[in-house]
This record gives structure tokens, C-alpha cells and sequence, in this order.
């Protein structure tokens, strides 16, 4: 019998604990229905550009923000036809997706590329079914990557880049698109407690039993 799939897609900061609770959420939701739950991320490695985007990501080679705006649209389409869509069949499946096209909104939308610009770029990506940023204080965020071993290209001006996600939020919504919004600066278990709790009214039923 044909099932609703969902496609949930987890956004915020780099430091805003949105990997750590992808994966959490990816093992509550396995625990109960197994392999019809995959976790994926983006950029995706093993996709079109991917290790030339985190060549970028790692500032060991520079490119032009068109270049890098290309380059994770290309990835996306990539990623979206050979491994996102071909899961959700129609079967009642679920994908996770730890970053996705409200990244691109945000950190692609400057030097002379407006967000709708970049929105174009993404015109084929698949529509989310739901999309959550995990909304942490900047200065959580800076804490929490202090302990990593190597910057990367967009940790640095996070009140900026902060602000630049409810513009893209903004953006998202008014293309009819739903982003729900949750406090991430408390401990990782009150935080998954709190997406779980947005996420549940947006699922299909076999989701919830």
C-alpha cells in the first residue's frame, strides 16, 4: 500500500548542534521503523563537486561565490535525483537532511547574488516537507566551535550570518514553503525533545504510531 514519504531537512550555525541531532533523531525514528529512515547531509561527498566544495569549506583552494553557488546547486540536483528521491518511492519512507537549500539562501546570497538569484540556481531542488532551524545564540555557537581543530569558510561574523537566516526564513515562507523555528542553546536533550515536539504535528500517521 502507497505511503506518504517525508523529507525533513535540520538547518542552523555551524555550532548549533544540528549534525549531533540529526543523527539522534535518525536513530529514534530507525528504532522504531528500521530502514525505511536514512540520514543524509549536504553537501554531499560523494555527490557531483562535493569534495570541491569542502576543498572551498576548508579554504584550501578560493572560488567566486557564483562559482561556489554553482557548484552546490549542481551538487544538490545531484544528490537530490541519485539518492534522495530514489528513497522516497512512495513507500512511507523518511529522509533527514542536515543542511539543504536554506544554507544556500544565506551563505551564497552576496557578492552581487541576491537571494532570489540563488533561489533560481535551485529552481529543480525537491521541496521539503518541513524544514527546522535550530536557533542558537551566536555566542553558544562560537563556544562550541572553539574546540574544533580548523575554522572553516563561514564560521566567523555569526550574529551576521544569524540574521541573514530569518531573512532567508522570511524568504522560504513567503515562497510557501514551512520552516519551523526552535531554541537550540539548551542541552542536547532538551533540544531533541523540542524538535521532536515540532516535527510531530507535520508527520504522516505511520510516523507517529
Amino acid at each position: 500500500m502507497t505511503q506518504a514519504d517525508f523529507f525533513l531537512v535540520l538547518e542552523g550555525l555551524d555550532g548549533s548542534g544540528k549534525s549531533e541531532i540529526s543523527r539522534r533523531l535518525t536513530a529514534h525514528y530507525t528504532g522504531t521503523h528500521g530502514e525505511r529512515i536514512m540520514l543524509t547531509y549536504e553537501p554531499y561527498d560523494p555527490s557531483v563537486a562535493g569534495e570541491y566544495i569542502r576543498q572551498a569549506l576548508r579554504k584550501e583552494i578560493a572560488v567566486s561565490n557564483r562559482t561556489l553557488a554553482l557548484a552546490y546547486a549542481l551538487n544538490r540536483a545531484d544528490h537530490i535525483e541519485r539518492v534522495v528521491t530514489p528513497f522516497l518511492s512512495g513507500q512511507g519512507c523518511m529522509v533527514i537532511c542536515d543542511r539543504y537549500v536554506l544554507s544556500s539562501l544565506v551563505y551564497q546570497s552576496t557578492d552581487g547574488m541576491s537571494m532570489a538569484d540563488v533561489w533560481t540556481l535551485n529552481a529543480g531542488a525537491r521541496r521539503p516537507d518541513l524544514t527546522i532551524f535550530m536557533d542558537v545564540h551566536p555566542e553558544t555557537s562560537a563556544a562550541r566551535l572553539a574546540g574544533r581543530p580548523q575554522r572553516e569558510l563561514f564560521d566567523d561574523e555569526l550574529d551576521g550570518w544569524r540574521a541573514k537566516y530569518f531573512d532567508a526564513i522570511r524568504f522560504l515562507r513567503e515562497h510557501g514553503q514551512t520552516v519551523a523555528v526552535i531554541d537550540a542553546n539548551g542541552g542536547i536533550d532538551e533540544v531533541l525533545a523540542a524538535v521532536i515536539a515540532a516535527l510531530t504535528p507535520h508527520l504522516p500517521a505511520w510516523l507517529r504510531d
